[in-house]
């Protein structure tokens, strides 16, 4: 359990900094000052001082900041801690305002140049993602969408489907991958659905009917996949991309259906839940070697990085999402909004993400005593 510890802050922390390190990269690069850049919440544990901004290693590992000057209404300028462990000395002087500088502030950067500032954290953390997919695809290689054979008494078999078939559409989506044909009949369950699929050059579709497995409770069409692909040279890049795709599809669905209704509280899980997982994740693989451990803790960061890419860009107060529409409907309305007054806007964001957040966590504790 210990090992799995030090891997869940490792994974968090690397994701983390790849979304802070977005928003810090491209504030630079707009002449923003960035105060504080801090990775975790919490405690102070280390911390330094590097030209204008205040670099802090924070307690738990969750989350992280860019703070930027000015970006909620004040200026902020943080001073030393009068001791380095010590959190309930550390000192923030919040008394200057926006009207105390002129220069280097985000309220006073082109809103296009914020726009680019708020987008390039979920952006970086796309980037991640696609860069250990290619670690992946170029040790592991992919598993085309190809019928290698098809279940006796499924309907897949009925249908007509061959060996060698090759499958390009599921219920009018365009699939690349074996994967993908796995997730769309997972989210598709008893519903007839469409394949399209390729032989001898004809594509052709038929409607078929999942069938029902009582061994594991699930629908399947009944096919099998085999075919291998090395990822070497444009087929890393291409298979690469690909896999990003499918990770970003399945997240979007997923949020699709906790907003509608279509998932219960279990299936939700906080820090203590990934925590959960990655210790699974190290049990299960690691019958099967070293190698096969370090990529499925890969794959299981492309799949926390694409999450928190996606969920940041949601249209929330205090995530970027919020941030960005503040920003688009300063572009129709020609000023920007009162800071101050967005910066309220998302603290009370931040507030209730807190409080959801403690509820996530409270149910993944329950959930490992029940």
């Amino acid at each position: 359990m210990i090992l799995s510890i030090i891997v869940f802050i490792l994974v968090i922390g690397v994701v983390v900094i790849a979304h802070e390190l977005g928003h810090f990269l491209l504030a630079k690069i707009n002449g923003i000052r960035v105060n504080e850049f801090a990775v975790g919440m919490g405690p102070t544990l280390f911390h330094f001082q590097k030209g204008e901004t205040r670099y802090v290693l924070r307690l738990l590992p969750i989350g992280g900041a860019c703070v930027m000057d000015g970006e909620d209404g004040i200026s902020i300028e943080d001073k030393k801690d009068k001791e380095d462990t010590d959190f309930s000395k550390e000192i923030v002087d919040v008394s200057e305002t926006t009207a105390n500088r002129t220069s280097g502030k985000f309220t006073d950067a082109n809103v296009w140049a914020k726009i680019s500032v708020v987008i390039a954290g979920p952006l970086f953390n796309i980037i991640l993602a696609f860069l250990l997919t290619m670690i992946l695809v170029s040790q592991v290689g992919e598993i085309l969408p190809v019928v290698t054979d098809t279940m006796e008494g499924y309907p897949a078999e009925a249908a007509g489907l061959q060996a060698g078939d090759k499958i390009t559409k599921v219920a009018g989506e365009r699939v690349y991958l074996q994967n993908e044909i796995s997730i769309a009949m997972y989210l598709n369950g008893n519903k007839d659905v469409e394949i399209e699929y390729e032989r001898d050059g004809r594509r052709i579709s038929t409607v078929i009917s999942p069938k029902y497995n009582e061994e594991d409770g699930n629908y399947y069409l009944g096919l099998t996949f085999g075919e291998y692909v090395e990822g070497k040279g444009w087929n890393l890049v291409r298979f690469s991309a690909y896999e990003v795709r499918y990770w970003l599809k399945y997240t979007v669905k997923s949020l699709m259906m906790i907003v509608q209704g279509q998932v219960s509280k279990d299936d939700v899980a906080g820090p203590v839940g990934i925590a959960m997982m990655i210790d699974e994740t190290i049990e299960n693989s690691t019958p099967y070697g070293l190698s096969t451990v370090i990529f499925s803790l890969i794959n299981f960061a492309v799949l926390l990085s694409v999450n928190l890419g996606v969920m940041n860009l949601l249209p929330i107060p205090a995530l970027d999402g919020g941030r960005l529409l503040f920003l688009i409907i300063e572009v129709f309305r020609g000023k920007p909004f009162p800071p101050e007054k967005e910066g309220i806007v998302h603290f009370v964001g931040f507030v209730v993400l807190m409080m959801i957040m403690v509820l996530v966590m409270y149910n993944d504790i329950t959930r490992i005593f029940s």
